[in-house]
């Protein structure tokens, strides 16, 4: 069976030091011809799919507001903005940026998500963001949110104390996603009818009103965006603990969770399955991959002053070895991995030339992509619009 892989891509990589390796580019981080470069090769790899990081804040070693740190990248493109950019100079590899629902209206979100579904040609994704920060809330000045004086995702699998406001922005976005999956419905898929003889471009009929009340959102619609070429562009979330996983058994289609063994992915699944048996679960990694990985991710810390250390467990070691680790979790029922290269593109060379090669080597990788489309190659099926007429 093969085994679904894909990238989250950010910036020189996930290593804080990443910029300074003699391989990064750090003169191009903000181009579009560096990160075209990085998910081609990733294609070149036959990945299921990238994810593009993204928030509303800068980059920050703080758990709330900006640090005086030079030393590290910060700053980044819009994910949705670019993974468009991106789209046409790709053909089969998913594009899943990250998109925050709070302070943001779901209904720009859900026409930027189908838009990129149009011109990738079925290829789009949606990774949810919640932002509970204070000093993201002040770039918008709507609504005041308590200072976060810790970091929330821990790693080694903590479970967090979810902070008062927390609950209600995991609400607010699943009432945000809901609003999208009913905009992305609110064309029938033949509601376009285009014809010159006639003069009839569309069938009004056959755009809907998505008539959405709930706490958070009123949304009349129908979206200003024809229904996507997936129907339903596939949802994504990042979960450590069980909140978000309720909010993605919920929501999402995919969800990447952070165990660090297989011991700890086999109760992370066993949940997960208690509250969805259909929801896609794969774990993430940051990776650090060749005979000298445990060398290079010493020689990354020591300048940037502390061990690296992730909400994900942290991998060193030779693409076979990481083979061994994906095989015994995926015995452990995790379906899918998102790595984290440390850095790039020196990992992701790693990733998608030797890794794909020891897992293809195993029968367990693809050798080429078997469909056209992100829910094609998740063997998720294509769902009719909620609003079309069961004939």
């Amino acid at each position: 069976m093969t085994l679904h892989l894909a990238v989250a891509l950010d910036g020189a990589g996930w290593h804080p030091a990443a910029w300074r390796e003699p391989t990064a580019r750090p003169d191009r981080i903000f181009s579009a011809r560096y990160w075209a470069g990085l998910v081609s090769e990733a294609e070149r790899g036959l990945l299921d799919f990238v994810t593009i990081e993204d928030a509303l804040g800068l980059q920050s070693t703080l758990p709330d507001g900006d640090d005086d740190r030079t030393d590290q990248v910060r700053g980044r493109f819009d994910a949705v903005l670019l993974a468009a950019r991106l789209a046409p100079l790709t053909r089969r590899i998913g594009l899943v940026p990250t998109a925050t629902t709070t302070h943001t209206e779901p209904f720009h979100v859900a026409i930027g998500i189908a838009t990129l579904d149009h011109v990738s040609g079925g290829r789009a994704g949606w990774q949810v963001k919640i932002s509970v920060r204070a000093s993201e809330a002040r770039h918008f000045g709507r609504r005041e949110f308590p200072p976060v004086d810790r970091v929330l995702d821990r790693p080694g699998g903590a479970e967090p104390v979810v902070a008062p406001h927390v609950r209600d922005l995991f609400a607010e976005a699943a009432d945000a996603v809901e609003v999208a999956r009913r905009l992305w419905d609110s064309w029938e898929d033949d509601a376009e009818i285009r014809d010159v003889a006639t003069g009839r471009f569309i069938d009004r009929d056959k755009l809907h009103y998505i008539d959405f009340t709930g706490r958070f959102f009123s949304v009349k619609g129908p979206s200003i965006t024809p229904r996507p070429p997936q129907g339903q562009p596939v949802v994504t979330a990042l979960a450590h603990a069980r909140l978000p996983y309720e909010f993605a058994a919920e929501s999402a289609d995919i969800v990447y969770v952070t165990p660090d063994s297989a011991e700890r992915a086999r109760a992370v699944v066993e949940e997960i399955r208690g509250l969805s048996s259909e929801l896609k679960i794969f774990a993430d990694l940051v990776v650090f991959l060749g005979e000298d990985a445990a060398a290079r991710k010493a020689r990354l810390d020591e300048p940037d002053g502390a061990e690296f250390v992730s909400d994900a467990a942290v991998f060193t070691g030779t693409a076979a070895e990481l083979a061994d680790v994906l095989l015994e979790w995926r015995r452990a029922g995790i379906q899918g991995f998102r790595l984290r290269p440390g850095s790039v593109p020196y990992d992701l060379k790693q990733i998608s030339r030797r890794l794909t090669t020891e897992l293809r080597r195993r029968g367990a990788f693809r050798s080429a992509y078997e469909a056209d489309t992100l829910r094609g190659l998740l063997g998720l099926p294509r769902p009719e619009s909620r609003y079309a007429e069961v004939p």
